[in-house]
């Protein structure tokens, strides 16, 4: 595999002056489409610059920009992504990581553990045979990322687990939760309830779940629960909610890098659950699990103030 030729894995602002936004979106749309048709070759830095109209050092730095991540750890992305792809068929797992430029199973399956937390041939039993769509660097503008691109989900298979923390009670009806969620993520943040909370319960994990549990199909009414992982309800105040995620199987997105300045962490996480629901259900061969329930999940990852990002889990069947 390539490596990066350049040091300092730099985030920088948008550039301005002669060249439009729309313009390097452009450029760097051209390099994108070249990745996509030859990552079954050899692909450098060098390379996708001259494409995109720009030196190699200055490519480099700008795609941090607007992709999200280094250039060649965006083509190791979706060299895995595709290879994923072909694992629901026959080839055998050496013959798809060579295809994709790995040069050992090792090597291929030490990177395929590192982005999707198991082994390829556990992951097989996940696999679809759909093709990963096209990257399109304008839908950061449709869906208003600034930070970077959403990468093909991971597909994981997670056992249930309890949950205890504080719960919101809140309708559909008339888009009362659209005013009831962020006023309740005020009073969390105010009065310090994650500190109180971690107090309290001392989960063994870091990190929050953001739960909707599913709404009553009549009233529309639903619970909305923010929320730490436990072992057992035995010493949770009488006062905070206690419940049960079942055990399912989930598409995962990782929102894109993005900033709290300016809500642009709120943005990505508005944006990615629009991607979701507008292009990647319909052409993904899942439907959402009705009997499960979806979340979000805060872990230390999401604190920086600068690149945060979260997971977005949506249960999943097999489209029949």
């Amino acid at each position: 595999m390539e490596q990066n030729p350049f040091e300092g894995d730099v985030t920088i602002k948008l550039p301005i002056g002669r060249w439009s936004a729309i313009a390097y979106i452009e450029s760097f749309q051209k390099s994108i489409d070249y990745i996509e048709e030859h990552l079954k070759e050899r692909i450098t830095v060098e390379c996708l610059a001259e494409i995109a109209g720009f030196s190699a050092y200055h490519y480099y730095r700008l795609f941090n920009a607007y992709v999200g991540m280094p250039v060649m750890e965006y083509v190791r992305r979706r060299r895995l992504e595709h290879a994923v792809s072909e694992l629901s068929g026959h080839k055998r797992i050496i013959d798809i990581a060579m295809e994709y430029g790995f040069e050992s199973h090792s090597g291929f399956g030490k990177a395929f553990r590192k982005v999707y937390s198991c082994s390829p041939e556990q992951y097989r039993i996940h696999a679809t045979g759909n093709t990963p769509s096209k990257v399109d660097l304008m839908l950061l503008k449709q869906f208003n990322l600034s930070g970077g691109i959403i990468l093909e989900p991971k597909i994981i298979t997670k056992p249930g687990f309890k949950v205890v923390g504080y719960a919101l009670e809140t309708t559909l009806e008339g888009n009362r939760r659209k005013r009831d969620i962020p006023a309740f993520w005020d009073h969390f943040n105010v009065e310090g309830l994650e500190a109180k909370l971690y107090e309290m319960i001392q989960p063994k994990e870091h990190g929050e779940f953001c739960i909707c549990f599913p709404p009553d199909m009549e009233t529309g009414k639903f619970t909305y629960v923010i929320a730490v992982k436990t072992d057992t309800f035995e010493n949770a105040p009488a006062d905070l909610y206690k419940g049960e995620v079942p055990e399912a199987t989930y598409a995962v997105f990782t929102t894109p890098p993005a900033d709290y300045n300016d809500k642009g962490f709120v943005q990505a996480i508005e944006g990615t659950w629009r991607f979701i629901y507008e292009k990647w259900f319909p052409a993904s061969g899942y439907e959402f699990a009705s009997d499960k329930v979806d979340f979000e999940f805060y872990d230390e990852r999401c604190h920086p103030q600068i690149g945060a990002v979260m997971e977005i889990y949506i249960p999943i069947t097999r489209s029949s």
